[in-house]
């Protein structure tokens, strides 16, 4: 884990792309969440590099801004109206 922290942090520094893997851990995900999320289309934003799949961090961040939770977020459990 400390070796993608320290990957995604440098990636940061030195080119906003990350890897699956790398952009997994920023954003507290396992890579195959990740993966299936992007299959079905509940994921991030992505590109493609050749064959190669990217992750802009400006882009993570504004999906993850776009995720409120909490009870006013839509919370359909079954609770009180």
């Amino acid at each position: 884990m400390d070796d993608e922290n320290e990957r995604a942090a440098r990636a940061k520094k030195g080119s906003p792309f990350l890897n699956t893997a790398q952009a997994a851990f920023y954003v507290g995900l396992s890579q195959r969440t990740l993966e299936k999320m992007r299959l079905t289309g509940h994921g991030p934003q992505f590109r493609k590099h050749g064959r190669f799949v990217r992750y802009h961090i400006d882009e993570l961040d504004a999906w993850s801004k776009g995720r409120p939770q909490g009870s006013d977020a839509g919370d359909n459990r079954g609770g009180r109206s």
